[in-house]
């Protein structure tokens, strides 16, 4: 089923999603500053093409390096690309067939403001990382 809905979400709003992440990684990773935000758009845009059977959990050991990080990340990036995750939303609601994927692109909010200090596993070991 998680299949199913990866290739539908990939038509849909996947390939788009990814290629804003792509986008943004690229422009990050310009300066030597940016390579690890350029690093978590990469690995994030992945996640956006193909969400279905994979969720986020917070790493404990990130410490404060992660959470100065994730304001950077907040003020060069993650707004514009959590606005995409919000317009896409809206519009994939508007059928009922889109609500799921609408959803799904509602959940990546969180992940596109602030995505250092998480870890993208499979949804059957949301815990195996702790």
């Amino acid at each position: 089923m998680k299949t199913i809905l990866n290739v539908i979400w990939l038509v849909l709003s996947g390939f788009w999603l990814f290629l804003g992440y792509l986008f943004a990684g690229v422009l990050l990773c310009i300066t030597i500053i940016g390579i690890p935000f350029g690093i978590a758009a990469f690995r994030i845009g992945l996640y956006a093409l193909w969400p279905f059977g994979y969720t986020t959990v917070e790493r404990r050991d990130a410490g404060a390096p992660s959470c100065i990080g994730n304001v950077l990340w907040l003020i060069l990036a993650g707004w514009w690309l959590a606005i995409a995750h919000v317009v896409t939303g809206i519009a994939l609601c508007i059928t009922i067939i889109g609500i799921p994927f609408g959803i799904a692109n509602f959940k990546l909010i969180p992940v596109s403001l602030l995505p250092l200090g998480r870890e993208i596993v499979p949804t059957d070991q949301p815990f195996a990382t702790r």
